[in-house]
């Protein structure tokens, strides 16, 4: 009875090893997944709402021309809006590389729409939040409303 137990318990702690590398292998998967950009490719469609774009003639100098990192370790700095997506996370290929422990590798996306600017959550474990309300799909950021990312905060500024 004893060699059935120790054979029982070899082949349960095998198990439990390869349940251990399949998922460690999930984690890797969706981090490359997430780098290649095919998850960040399928959103490109119209946000959801329904909003219309009004001033589409040549309101562009109206709207926001910077991003501002207003509280957390990188207060003060400042990127152009150019018409290109801004990665935010912990990623070194990040547009602006968070040193925030609640920030998750790919943790958002704020891209431009016509002349509005969107933020996205890319599915990060502590959430995006813009003004107190957590981000759940693509959402119209106004300039100057708060965009929270762990103890960062950023602003889209005129």
């Amino acid at each position: 009875m004893p060699e059935l137990v120790l054979q029982l318990t070899r082949a349960a702690f095998l198990a439990l090893l390869w349940l251990f590398v399949f998922a460690a292998l999930r984690v890797v998967r969706s981090d490359l997944y997430a780098a290649s950009g095919l998850r960040a490719a399928a959103p490109r469609r119209p946000p959801r709402g329904g909003t219309s774009k009004p001033g589409r003639g040549g309101g562009r100098s109206s709207g926001p021309k910077s991003l501002i990192v207003t509280a957390g370790a990188l207060a003060g700095t400042r990127i152009a809006l150019d018409g290109r997506p801004i990665m935010l996370g912990r990623a070194d290929d990040s547009t602006l590389v968070l040193d925030d422990d609640y920030a998750s590798t790919r943790h958002a996306r704020i891209s431009q729409s016509g002349n509005d600017w969107y933020v996205e959550d890319l599915g990060s474990t502590n959430g995006t939040y813009l003004d107190r309300a957590k981000v759940s799909g693509p959402t119209k950021v106004p300039p100057g409303t708060p965009i929270r990312i762990g103890k960062t905060v950023i602003e889209l500024r005129t």
